[in-house]
């Protein structure tokens, strides 16, 4: 008869029941990037197995914008929150979260002072790889195009460049640390500035911590005339969209679909009373793929 009259229940009446609404939100920062793509492919499989339904919501890397989303998400009613904070400014939708009793799950992102299940990358060992691999192939002027250092990522990402040259006894030129953006980043004027640079100062490799930094900088070089790995070797931390250049680039790729699955995973948990009561904290590591931007013509055709 339900078929018949193509009946659908009114889950708001039965969550007046049940206090449950049997729907999860997803918070992620650019749903451009690929690899939040990957990480939304993740979050619903898991969802739908566990009979949960997910919303989308995409902050464009702004607290402001996020702040909305939660506000929405608290007023319409979410089991729980499966979020990519967008700075460490989400602290305090964190705590709004807390205050209603609501449940979450970070991903890719952590906050300072802020004890929830978690999962990260393995951004310290991810990023000593790729600095060890450029060191290895004769580097010594490595350049970092980095995003704002208010996201933890960013922060780990180039500690961890910064703690790796100096165990190889390299110094740190401070000329050699750029700034740009996740989302949208223009990396014109960060390469302009190191090509600016003395030329016994100039870099010969550059690190881009994440994808889109990486193909927006393969992008300028080749604007520029600079050959690459021969002038300028370039490694990326995760994997861009396929573009001509994607084949060449060496990057470090993120289990992406799994931040999604683990993540809704310790989510119901929580929300289901399943969890410990101590918050876990997984780490993801990454599989470097060694590629043309940044290999020697004697060691072309290796992986790692």
């Amino acid at each position: 008869v339900i078929k018949e009259l193509n009946y659908i229940p009114n889950n708001s009446a039965r969550n007046l029941i049940t206090k449950k609404t049997k729907i999860l939100s997803l918070m992620i920062t650019d749903i451009g990037n690929p690899f939040f793509t990957s990480v939304a492919r993740g979050a619903e499989d898991k969802a739908m197995q566990m009979g949960y339904q997910l919303l989308l919501c995409n902050s464009d890397e702004n607290f402001e914008k996020e702040s909305k989303y939660m506000d929405m998400l608290i007023s319409t009613g979410s089991d729980g929150v499966l979020i990519a904070p967008a700075n460490d400014n989400s602290k305090k939708n964190m705590k709004k979260l807390t205050k209603h009793g609501i449940p979450f799950v970070l991903i890719d992102r952590n906050i300072p002072d802020i004890d929830c299940d978690q999962v990260l990358s393995d951004n310290e060992a991810t990023t000593r790889r790729l600095i060890e691999h450029l060191i290895k192939q004769g580097h010594q002027k490595i350049a970092i195009i980095n995003g704002p250092l208010v996201v933890s990522t960013a922060r780990e990402r180039q500690q961890s460049y910064i703690d790796t040259l100096k165990i190889h006894g390299i110094s740190v030129n401070n000329h050699l640390i750029k700034e740009s953006q996740f989302r949208d980043s223009d990396v014109t004027n960060s390469i302009q500035e190191l090509l600016n640079l003395p030329e016994q100062e100039r870099p010969t490799a550059i690190f881009a911590t994440n994808n889109f930094i990486g193909m927006n900088t393969m992008k300028i070089l080749y604007k520029h005339n600079i050959k690459v790995p021969e002038e300028m070797a370039v490694v990326s931390y995760d994997v861009p969209n396929y573009t001509e250049n994607e084949s060449i680039l060496t990057v470090a790729e993120q289990q992406a679909y799994n931040f999604g699955y683990i993540g809704i995973q310790l989510l119901i948990e929580r929300i289901e009373g399943a969890a410990p009561e101590k918050a876990r904290k997984i780490v993801l590591p990454s599989e470097i793929h060694l590629r043309t931007s940044s290999l020697h013509q004697r060691d072309k055709g290796r992986k790692s």
